[in-house]
């Protein structure tokens, strides 16, 4: 019997193209701010003492805040300031970038304890923490944010190199090819029709998004669910069973109780069941689009688990 996956939107719980448009929208605002010299406005703003609670602690409860503390008028840390900037409007709105002018609020560096300009902090689920000091090359500053935001699971867009590609036709052949596969039960054609869109277009979230489901329902062909569940609720420290009981949760729709159920597991555990857990449910988030409530939902979760 064929897979009950027929398209990435089924993932949502109804097939349409809702999901497809979604998906296709929030890249297109990730291309754009790659592209676009004024996107870094968009996603930089700047805070004071008297602001700071509110855009910066209130504001990362539903988005990673990096907080910039530096001296703007310093010549030494204006080549900084334009990377974080640069950064910032790549990441197209996955984290926002928040500077704070500390000669003018010295009271704000007091309460940062600074030792050194610029200091850079994450703000988390209103959870401040200093992540490095001093200005980086641009080199080790994309390199320090992209580690810490792979622990959150948090996607740094790359630059795009050389000029515009053309526009894709509407429905690009290897994504008709991929939806004829699954809808014949033939996950492995499928899966190289995804992969094949990827290595053409690595930031095609469609193709992400079907190749995961993909995934999702290899690992989930022969399980039974009623069995797995009944055990997973007997067997809290089983990550095998909680991962794969996260797996039919997210095929049946309940996705929230799919990503509580890995945080859970990633807050009551430890070293390489913690790390396991933790790639698992970053890999259902890929299951979404990235601007889908459920996924922001999960994200917010994750940190607070690891934070």
């Amino acid at each position: 019997m064929a897979a009950d996956f027929t398209r990435p939107g089924s993932l949502y719980g109804a097939v349409d193209l809702g999901a497809r448009k979604q998906a296709l929208e929030a890249q297109a605002r990730r291309e754009a701010a790659a592209q676009n010299p004024d996107a870094a406005a968009a996603n930089v703003i700047e805070v004071s003492a008297a602001t700071f609670t509110a855009d910066v602690v209130e504001r990362s409860m539903s988005v990673p805040v990096i907080v910039e503390a530096t001296v703007p008028r310093a010549e030494q840390v204006q080549q900084f300031s334009q990377a974080m900037e640069k950064l910032a409007a790549e990441a197209g709105g996955a984290w926002i970038l928040a500077r704070a002018d500390v000669e003018a609020n010295p009271e704000l560096a007091q309460a940062l304890r600074m030792r050194a300009v610029p200091t850079v902090y994450l703000a988390v689920q209103g959870q401040l923490m200093p992540l490095f000091e001093g200005p980086l090359p641009e080199s080790q500053l994309r390199q320090a944010l992209t580690q810490v935001f792979e622990q959150l699971g948090v996607e740094l867009a790359a630059p795009a190199p050389g000029a515009e590609e053309p526009a894709e036709p509407p429905i690009d052949p290897d994504l008709a090819a991929a939806d004829e596969a699954v809808e014949k039960g033939d996950l492995d054609a499928a899966a190289a029709a995804f992969e094949r869109l990827l290595a053409r277009q690595p930031g095609n979230e469609e193709a992400r998004i079907g190749l995961a489901g993909v995934g999702l329902v290899r690992r989930t062909q022969g399980l039974d669910p009623a069995d797995v569940l009944a055990r997973a609720a007997e067997q809290s420290g089983d990550v095998g069973l909680q991962t794969q009981a996260a797996d039919l949760e997210m095929l049946a729709g309940d996705v929230d109780a799919a990503f509580d159920r890995l945080v859970g597991v990633v807050r009551r555990s430890a070293g390489d069941d913690r790390d396991r857990a933790r790639v698992h449910l970053l890999g259902l988030f890929e299951a979404l689009p990235s601007d889908d409530p459920a996924v922001s939902k999960g994200r917010r979760g994750l940190a607070s688990a690891l934070f």
